[in-house]
């Protein structure tokens, strides 16, 4: 098998073809046996138009074909976010929430937090210390965000008719859609919930019998609510009769959901943040996204001479001694509307502060949690879907929604269809701890409309001022490791993109103090572990580590400008690379 020496991650036998070098030879990050021709894959595609990454093929194909009639990166985001809520339902949906980056041929940058919200009814000390409450269940359930923000971004930007948007996704509602794979896996690790759930059972098992790979699900109810909302809007869910039969389906399942606070919720449009590093210029998300967290990463890990330093096991101790310093520092954060997380923040960008982490790192050793400073306990996001879109006129979006675990509170609201979030979950809670475990985290204790913290890490890479590249992650807090080890295989190690995504994966969150590596057989079929030499090495230097099924889902979009200088009415051309992950089954779609 060869193997490339991406930390001497060995790839999947037949994606061993697709190994391309962009770098110099000084990068040497492949063995130069694996130079040579790209094999065509359906995760990867080249276009020159416009390509669309989520991780499912119809979406990624609904959102390609609104920028064919001419739409906007915005008008392909809100279809393909909108047939994600159909199709992948357990990640995603109406009932949930999201983070959008824009970046806009024009040089404009934009943010929208359309994350959910505690409702007005909620307070810190309300689940008593019973985190079951807080996971699952009426009272887990956040205010939703992602149709308010999808219909403010297309309002603003949008060029195609707002109804012609929702219409692919109410007709696979209505017309049934192939339960893919990974949606299979997810419905059979829920599979308790589900059936004890009337609003799941009824879409998911609706004979009694969980539903198989290759089945057709429908959710007529869901279809109904967006025929209702493409004809009026999301003034039918947030102020109409969408909203309140969702209300009262919430507070049936003892929820605290009002129409209130569907009426007052706003989406918040930011300043993105960024950071010059890599000889790049990073655009991400700011607070209370993983954005900030992602930036400290790489700033830690471009203090060392690159790629050399980055190689091999010892890259890899590095990476895992910097992550947890920034999961240390990371829950510092809080919605910044109610939280003074100003100077956080500026450590967070700062390259001096990087060098001091950096400059604390160990090579020879690893560290228990109380050496790295953290005060607080960690929380553990999960969940999510992500896309990436650029379009003809290089207007590019990175997108990340989630309904926080598998199908959210494991309710479905049995009136409207919509999959419920449990993004209350991401909120810290007070609580009774033992000496040795540290305090939850207070900047992120439960208030009235507050944004609880979220690892979702939508990206944009500029170089020279111009767009690079798209790339995000779903994968709950594995999302900040797994964007920032796409951008460093690529920018860094010289791989191309393809491969960036495909190379095995490492996840630390300082508590627990375990290093989770990748060893898993995919939907796609491929096979994804770290290398056993590579294992040993960390296990020599104090790690101890944890084999993981599962992890981040990446989509990674490349425009490759050195492609063609041509000029096309004014636009530079160039090559678009997309890739969707092949761990969930996606494909990506351009033209």
């Amino acid at each position: 098998m060869s193997r490339v020496h991406l930390s001497k991650a060995v790839l999947p036998l037949h994606a061993i073809a697709l190994l391309f070098l962009w770098s110099l030879a000084s990068a040497s990050s492949v063995d130069s046996a694996t130079k040579g021709h790209i094999e065509h894959r359906g995760e990867v595609i080249f276009a020159y138009k416009g390509a669309v990454a989520t991780d499912d093929r119809r979406c990624s194909r609904i959102g390609m074909n609104v920028l064919r009639k001419g739409g906007h990166a915005v008008d392909a985001a809100v279809a393909a976010a909108l047939c994600l809520g159909v199709v992948s339902p357990a990640s995603s949906g109406l009932g949930g929430g999201a983070f959008m980056l824009l970046s806009l041929a024009n040089g404009l940058a934009k943010a929208f937090d359309m994350r959910e919200t505690a409702p007005i009814l909620a307070s810190k000390n309300m689940y008593g210390g019973n985190t079951t409450l807080k996971a699952k269940g009426g009272l887990s359930v956040a205010v939703p965000g992602e149709l308010a923000g999808l219909y403010e971004v297309w309002k603003q930007h949008g060029k195609l008719p707002w109804e012609a948007l929702v219409k692919p996704a109410e007709n696979l509602a209505r017309g049934g859609f192939k339960i893919s794979p990974y949606l299979h896996m997810q419905m059979e690790q829920t599979k308790s919930d589900l059936l004890e759930d009337t609003g799941l059972r009824g879409v998911f098992a609706p004979n009694g019998t969980m539903l198989k790979i290759g089945d057709i699900c429908y959710n007529k109810k869901l279809a109904h609510t967006l025929k209702t909302i493409s004809k009026f809007g999301p003034q039918a869910f947030y102020e109409g009769l969408i909203g309140l039969n969702l209300v009262k389906d919430v507070q049936n399942a003892g929820g605290i959901l009002t129409m209130k606070d569907l009426k007052t919720y706003t989406i918040k449009q930011k300043e993105p943040i960024s950071s010059d590093v890599l000889g790049l210029k990073i655009l991400g998300m700011p607070p209370p996204s993983g954005g900030p967290p992602m930036m400290l990463l790489l700033n830690i890990l471009a203090q060392y001479d690159l790629p050399s330093g980055l190689s091999g096991a010892l890259g890899i101790h590095r990476e895992i001694e910097a992550l947890k310093h920034v999961f240390a520092v990371r829950m510092n954060l809080g919605d910044p509307d109610f939280v003074n997380i100003t100077g956080v923040l500026s450590d967070m960008l700062s390259r001096r502060f990087a060098e001091v982490l950096k400059n604390d790192i160990n090579d020879n050793k690893t560290f228990g949690p109380n050496h790295y400073g953290g005060r607080w306990n960690q929380i553990h996001d999960h969940g999510t879907s992500h896309l990436n879109i650029i379009d003809l006129e290089r207007n590019a979006i990175s997108m990340t929604t989630t309904v926080n675990s598998y199908f959210g509170a494991k309710i479905l609201s049995p009136s409207t269809g919509i999959v419920l979030n449990n993004e209350m979950d991401d909120f810290s809670m007070p609580r009774n701890i033992s000496k040795d475990v540290p305090p939850p985290a207070r900047a992120n204790f439960i208030m009235p409309g507050k944004r609880p913290l979220s690892s979702m890490s939508p990206t944009i890479v500029l170089k020279d001022g111009k767009l690079k590249a798209v790339v995000g992650a779903s994968g709950g807090a594995y999302i900040i490791a797994g964007t920032s080890e796409i951008l460093l295989n690529h920018f860094i190690k010289g791989l191309d993109p393809f491969s960036s995504v495909m190379a095995p994966r490492v996840y630390h969150q300082l508590i627990p103090n375990v290093v989770y590596y990748e060893n898993w057989t995919t939907v796609s079929g491929d096979h994804f572990e770290l290398p056993a030499d590579i294992r040993t090495a960390l296990r020599r230097k104090g790690h101890t580590l944890q084999s993981l099924a599962g992890g981040t889902i990446c989509q990674f979009i490349v425009l490759d400008i050195l492609e063609s200088s041509r000029k096309n009415k004014g636009i530079e051309d160039g090559k678009l690379i997309a890739v969707s992950d092949p761990r969930k089954g996606g494909l990506p779609a351009g033209f």
